[in-house]
């Protein structure tokens, strides 16, 4: 028995040595931010620069063979980017409580074609990833196109909600 303990010790310290990071980082966190619990933080980008709290990109195409249009949107305290109706937009965002909630599954629509505009809405708002395609093919994506209120465009012929 005496002489299996050393074995037994050698062998623990090889497993245990495996499970270590075999390739450190300088600052000796093997990669983890110090207090992070080994987490590395999102930065966005490989840039190392953080994406704002409420930064969109919204791509919209009306459909009328016209190539799409992109904009920008960051409502941040001021309000940024290239979005034509910027502050009303960012207002009208802030204002609603799951703008980026994705419809259920289940839903049962009514079948109305209300015109061929898409748009892709992605960033990040409230610190949360989005990434939301909206389309006017049905009751329930007329109505969900239309709660966006100024960030979308009203389409040619169709009058505003509210």
């Amino acid at each position: 028995m005496r002489r299996l303990l050393p074995l037994l010790l050698f062998a623990s310290a090889v497993v245990l040595g495996g499970c270590a990071s075999a390739d450190p980082e300088p600052d000796g966190t093997g990669g983890a931010v110090a207090g992070s619990g080994g987490a590395v933080p999102d930065t966005g980008s490989g840039s190392g620069i953080s994406q704002a709290e409420n930064d969109l990109r919204i791509e919209v195409d009306l459909g009328d063979g016209v190539a799409p249009q992109t904009w920008t949107l960051t409502c941040v305290g001021s309000v940024e980017g290239t979005h034509p109706r910027a502050a009303d937009a960012c207002a009208h965002l802030d204002g609603m409580t799951e703008p980026f909630a994705p419809l259920p599954e289940d839903l049962v629509c009514t079948e109305q074609y209300g015109g061929p505009q898409t748009a892709h809405i992605t960033g990040r708002w409230r610190g949360e990833p989005v990434d939301l395609e909206l389309s006017r093919v049905d009751g329930c994506r007329i109505s969900q196109w239309d709660s966006f209120g100024p960030v979308l465009p009203v389409p040619v012929g169709v009058e505003p909600l509210g």
